[in-house]
């Protein structure tokens, strides 16, 4: 019984932390797929460097959503440290998604809107797994568990 709660109760911790990450990486999405498309098609900017500034800005605040709220109750490992690893691992989330965007855009030759678009699409959503597995591993810690507050006796086990 008491592993039943107990998985109940990580399913139910995890399942709050998808929907706060959810969150802040919907916010975070509209101002990434919303800055890219305005720089690339509203500025004619080219499509890897639209993606790179939309993608700076909007990691910058999905950084500040998930540290204060989405993993605010995890151990705090220091700000320069969570802030570099955040970074470099969105670099890498980044570069996911540039191998698709240059994928469609130079290997396809498909240079059209809608094309673009489900490109950031399927990229968005590969470095999001990416990002999302790394960011529980390596940036927002797990709290450290508190020692149990007295051990049982042994005539309270059940052998």
């Amino acid at each position: 019984m008491e592993f039943l709660r107990q998985a109940y109760g990580r399913l139910a911790g995890l399942t709050r932390e998808l929907a706060k990450f959810g969150t802040i990486g919907a916010i975070a999405f509209v101002i990434d797929t919303g800055g890219t498309n305005l720089l690339r098609f509203g500025f004619d900017w080219g499509p890897l460097k639209s993606k790179i500034l939309a993608t700076v800005i909007a990691a910058t605040l999905a950084y500040l959503g998930n540290r204060y709220w989405t993993f605010r109750d995890r151990e705090q490992s220091g700000l320069a440290r969570e802030y570099f690893l955040f970074f470099l691992l969105n670099g890498v989330g980044l570069l996911i998604s540039l191998l698709v965007i240059g994928f469609v855009t130079y290997a396809l030759g498909l240079h059209d809107p809608l094309s673009y678009n489900i490109a950031l699409l399927v990229g968005t959503a590969l470095a999001t797994l990416f990002r999302f597995w790394s960011y529980k591993k390596w940036v927002f810690l797990a709290a450290a568990e508190e020692p149990p507050k007295e051990l049982p006796h042994e005539a309270d086990r059940v052998s």
